[in-house]
């Protein structure tokens, strides 16, 4: 029987279209504009009386909020519009203090029994969702630096490990200077250096008995070029600590990074994250000489001075056991006294020092260092000029009572908030080399809202243009291709949904143009339906003549353009990669509807063996 779909085919065409339906529901609630106030200490109990002074403080302003919600010793303030929620914010700001943040959201709105099944809203991007965009600039001459100094603690070890004597291994004007004892020395020094150091390039001075070593301009390229990837991985992981949607990390130029962080509106814990070079480094305490004497200018060789948290001096060994990039694991919590600590894992490198140096050193005490470079701004002739500080510090000084490798504690931190913030840090990774932010760009709620706005009315614009269009000159089919048409971009919101893809505005471009294309396809069918019509077809035979020869040339134009989607996903980024998404998924779910989904519909019409004198096309 022509013109005719079995039941399971039918079944399964209305199954889809009823998922896409309710798969696409979730982004009809969108998100509320909220202020979420929590205490930065632990202890810090919000009880019912801070609930009702916050209803009272925001009553008398005439700031009315949605909903107020408590969990895990938050509030969350949900309202209907950003500008009460940015007036709310400022107003709680001085009524809660300093012991509280009170920080801009957006929650989600979705009913629980749409996310029971997992249905949730689409991330929406910078440009709608609104946000934070920051430029970091990646410190080279920093990261170049660090590298000279590993190297010179590893010619050191490199030396005394083949029993060669020196007077000194130091920076001296732009060379790491290796100064022997003797001539002899020097060329055994010379051979150990070229060997286990084929990325260094080595020269005597005119002292036969000193070397002048220096990175190559090879070893120079690749040191930047490590820490700019190593530096966008450690942002990207610290990002996905922070629980952002689908976020924009990606290089640009040489040494510079851009960050995207759509629906954040904390831009002062965003910067605190993104921005913060911290570290820790594992150093034994040089118990053998005078911290007095230090003070006075007179520092023992392999010695260096550092103070603690208190302005206490401490003398420790230059020589590191083990720096943050061999930390693998951190995490934050409590130790047996209740002070808050850091729980470390090391690699097997870290392991393997750790643990072979307090097997020596039992008894003897070991200090840990917190390492953070912090920017200061300051006015230098009437002029802004950003500098970046080292900050170092003793946070923590212990006796080794037994060996200890791959996992320990580090104590001696101020509070749990800073306990998790040193663990999120070190769980990421630690720089490669410092970064400042040197352009920051808050994309507002409202400025999102109006975009989503324009936007919108982009596709309602379009898609009742061609409603009306296909209605008029194609009658019946032209109202079956509409009904198509609307559950295409049902199942194209549905998928992006599931996927949980971001949408942008070249995203909405990309429906746009679907909408146009799946048009297209079915004015190809009807067309051919027509012509087979004028030159006397029954109308069964037209229609299924119709739909099987338009099919070739449908797929054939849609397969080209699905190519060229591909390759711009590819090859894109950002906004080329958003537009590439939605008109691939478009692509896909248009040959859905516009062959399968209109087939149906016209079979229920026409089809199953009825007697059809006419067709209104």
């Amino acid at each position: 029987m022509q013109n005719h779909f079995p039941v399971w085919k039918n079944a399964l065409i209305i199954i889809v279209c009823l998922l896409g339906l309710l798969y696409a529901i979730p982004n009809l609630y969108g998100d509320d504009p909220s202020v979420q106030i929590s205490p930065l200490k632990e202890e810090t109990k919000i009880n019912e009386d801070r609930i009702k002074q916050i209803e009272q403080t925001l009553s008398q302003k005439n700031l009315k909020p949605k909903a107020i919600e408590m969990e895990n010793n938050q509030v969350l303030i949900r309202f209907q519009d950003p500008e009460i929620q940015l007036q709310a914010a400022d107003i709680l700001r001085e009524q809660m203090g300093d012991n509280y943040t009170v920080a801009l959201n957006l929650a989600p709105a979705t009913p629980e029994w749409l996310q029971a099944i997992g249905a949730e809203p689409m991330y929406l991007g910078l440009d709608l969702r609104g946000g934070v965009h920051f430029l970091l600039e990646v410190d080279m001459e920093a990261a170049v630096k660090q590298a000279e100094e590993r190297y010179i603690s590893d010619i050191r070890s490199a030396l005394r490990a083949e029993k060669i004597r020196y007077l000194q291994v130091a920076k001296d004007r732009g060379f790491i200077k290796v100064k022997l004892k003797t001539s002899q020395d020097a060329e055994k020094a010379a051979t150990v250096i070229n060997n286990e150091f084929r990325s260094l390039d080595i020269k005597q001075a005119d002292d036969p008995a000193v070397w002048l070593v220096s990175l190559s301009e090879t070893e120079i390229k690749e040191i930047k070029k490590f820490a700019l990837e190593q530096n966008i991985t450690t942002l990207r992981n610290r990002v996905n600590e922070l629980g952002v949607a689908e976020p924009v990390i990606q290089q640009q130029g040489d040494n510079r990074i851009v960050v995207q962080l759509p629906g954040v509106q904390d831009t002062v814990r965003a910067k605190e994250i993104l921005g913060t070079t911290a570290t820790l480094e594992y150093r034994l305490v040089d118990t053998e000489h005078d911290v007095q004497q230090a003070l006075k200018g007179r520092v023992p060789v392999g010695a260096k001075l550092y103070y603690d948290k208190d302005g206490n001096p401490v003398l420790l060994k230059r020589r590191v056991i083990v720096t943050g990039d061999q930390i693998v694991d951190a995490s934050s919590g409590l130790d047996q006294n209740g002070s808050p600590a850091v729980f470390i894992t090391l690699n097997g490198v870290g392991a393997k020092k750790m643990g072979k140096l307090t097997q020596k050193n039992i008894g003897k005490p070991m200090a840990v260092v917190f390492i953070e470079y912090k920017n200061e701004t300051r006015i230098v002739d009437g002029q802004k000029v950003r500098k970046k500080k080292k900050v170092e510090k003793v946070i923590s000084v212990a006796t080794i009572r037994d060996a200890f490798s791959k996992r320990f504690q580090t104590t001696g931190l101020d509070s749990t908030t800073e306990a998790r913030n040193l663990a999120l840090l070190l769980r990421a990774g630690a720089l490669a080399a410092p970064v400042d932010i040197i352009e920051e760009r808050t994309v507002g709620p409202s400025l999102g809202k109006d975009n989503i706005e324009k936007g919108l009315i982009s596709v309602v614009v379009g898609f009742v243009l061609v409603l009306v269009f296909m209605g008029l000159y194609y009658k019946v089919f032209g109202l079956v291709a509409d009904l198509a048409l609307a559950f295409n971009l049902v199942i194209i919101i549905a998928i992006l949904s599931l996927l949980q893809a971001t949408l942008t505005l070249p995203g909405i471009a990309g429906i746009v143009l679907t909408v146009g294309m799946a048009v297209d396809a079915n004015v190809l069918i009807f067309e051919r339906i027509k012509e087979e019509l004028k030159i006397s077809n029954s109308p069964q035979s037209s229609i299924y003549i119709g739909y099987e020869k338009a099919f070739a040339t449908i797929f054939d134009a849609n397969i080209t353009t699905l190519i060229v989607a591909l390759i711009l996903f590819g090859f894109g980024t950002g906004p080329v990669k958003g537009f590439a998404v939605t008109l691939s998924i478009g692509i896909l779910t248009s040959m859905f509807t516009a062959i399968l989904g209109t087939r149906m519909i016209v079979n229920w019409i026409y089809g199953g063996g009825k007697r059809v004198e006419k067709l209104a096309i």
